[in-house]
């Protein structure tokens, strides 16, 4: 195989994989605060673009716009999920939670169904299509965009988990919530900040998706979301740098699965990864053994 090729799967790959980062940072931060895994974060992702494609055509926006509205109107929705959903199963066993997140999952795509369409859509070219030739390989402004815009929006929750009063709220929740309460931290409002971070990020991975393959449908979310789950295990379950990691890797592993002749086994690649994680290393790259007390 010529260099070139792989180069420019790598390329690819770190274009796709940034997105899955957006996605993995959803379900890493939402189970780091109240451990659930929020299964119904891919349709998020999906409403996203759905938000996003209305704001182009009926909204008349361009694409900086459209992007902040879908990501403020999914964060929303984030929050309503969080309040309804999850807040009155917060006591019950996590298997309770497991599955009502799977039944929102199902509810979110057949209420899509219903109000888009089942049909695909095709995306608005908010951004006229350039590609920019570097010796072999070649570089869209599409890729620089999804890589340029999800770097900054990574860059972005660092510094607020970091460097801002609601970041330290949830890093204390995080590490121990009932202490956290005993402080005078308002957990409920935490929670909610979180769950409307992280489906602002996947309305983001959503909408330059759909630009990106200028085509969106209600089922969009499925795929990426378990590839976006799987890069939060791979990375380490709960931490956030290895979130990234972990959505940059399985970015390029799929493109370099295409690069080797196997297109069709390019999605079954995450089920492989995640067998090979839970098998090898169960708390992920940058993840922790924990021990539970009985």
């Amino acid at each position: 195989m010529e260099w070139y090729i792989l180069l420019q799967q790598m390329i690819n790959g770190l274009a796709l994989g940034s997105i899955y980062s957006l996605i993995a940072l959803g379900y890493t931060m939402v189970y780091g605060i109240i451990k659930l895994i929020n299964f119904a974060h891919g349709d998020i992702y999906m409403l996203g673009a759905y938000f996003g494609f209305y704001a182009l055509t009926k909204g008349g926006l361009s694409l900086g716009p459209a992007l902040l509205l879908s990501m403020g109107l999914a964060a929303l929705v984030g929050v309503v999920l969080e309040r309804i959903a999850y807040r009155p199963l917060r006591s019950s066993p996590r298997i309770t939670a497991l599955i009502t997140a799977i039944g929102a999952s199902l509810f979110i795509q057949s209420v899509s169904q219903i109000g888009f369409g089942a049909s695909f859509k095709p995306f608005p070219q908010a951004i006229p299509f350039q590609r920019i030739a570097i010796g072999s390989v070649f570089i869209t402004n599409r890729q620089l965009i999804m890589f340029g815009v999800s770097i900054f929006l990574m860059v972005t929750l660092h510094l607020i988990v970091q460097y801002t009063r609601i970041g330290k709220a949830m890093r204390a929740v995080s590490m121990d919530k009932e202490a956290a309460m005993l402080m005078g931290i308002n957990v409920d409002r935490v929670i909610s900040v979180t769950f409307a971070l992280g489906s602002a990020l996947a309305a983001a991975g959503g909408i330059l998706v759909g630009m990106y393959y200028n085509r969106i449908d209600p089922y969009m979310g499925v795929m990426p979301g378990i590839k976006g789950f799987t890069a939060a295990v791979l990375g380490g379950i709960g931490v956030i740098p290895g979130a990234v990691i972990g959505g940059f890797m399985m970015g390029i592993a799929e493109n370099l699965v295409v690069a080797l002749g196997s297109s069709t086994f390019r999605d079954a690649v995450a089920f492989a990864i995640l067998i090979l994680v839970l098998l090898l290393k169960p708390a992920g790259l940058l993840g922790k053994r924990q021990r539970e007390k009985v």
